[in-house]
Formats: C-alpha cells, sequence, structure tokens
C-alpha cells in the first residue's frame, strides 16, 4: 500500500489517499499537474505517512475521486 498525497507549499496539512501502487497513480498525478499546473502543489506518493512529517497533518479521504477534487481545491 502507498498513500497518494496532495499539498499545497503554502499551507499547513495535506490530502492524502491510500491505495495500490502502479501505472494508474502515476496516471492520476500526470492528469492533476496537467490541470492545476504548478501552482505551489505537490502531488507526491509516500509509503508511511508517519516517516513523511512535512506533510502533517494528513486528512484522510475515502476515494480517489474525493482525493483529485480536495487537490483541485488546494490552488484556491
Amino acid at each position: 500500500m502507498i498513500y497518494l498525497v496532495a499539498k499545497n507549499k503554502n499551507r499547513r496539512g495535506c490530502f492524502a489517499f491510500k491505495t495500490q501502487s502502479g501505472t494508474h497513480i502515476a496516471s492520476i498525478k500526470r492528469q492533476l499537474y496537467k490541470e492545476i499546473g504548478s501552482k505551489g502543489i505537490q502531488i507526491v506518493t509516500v509509503s508511511r505517512p508517519t516517516a513523511f512529517g512535512e506533510y502533517a497533518p494528513y486528512n484522510f479521504v475515502q476515494s480517489e475521486s474525493e482525493f483529485v477534487n480536495k487537490a483541485k481545491e488546494l490552488t484556491k
């Protein structure tokens, strides 16, 4: 399992979605970057949220679509 993480570099905290690794995750990241550009948003994958305190606090979402929507909202 991995976590797909979206973080606004200028704000505290992030949104995270627990999922399986694979090419599908890479396509989600590419699509998000295509839509939101480089507006100070990081889209990364991490294996253990506790090891990456710089993204804390983590706000876990339950679905891929919710993650995509929350990542887009970070640009506002």
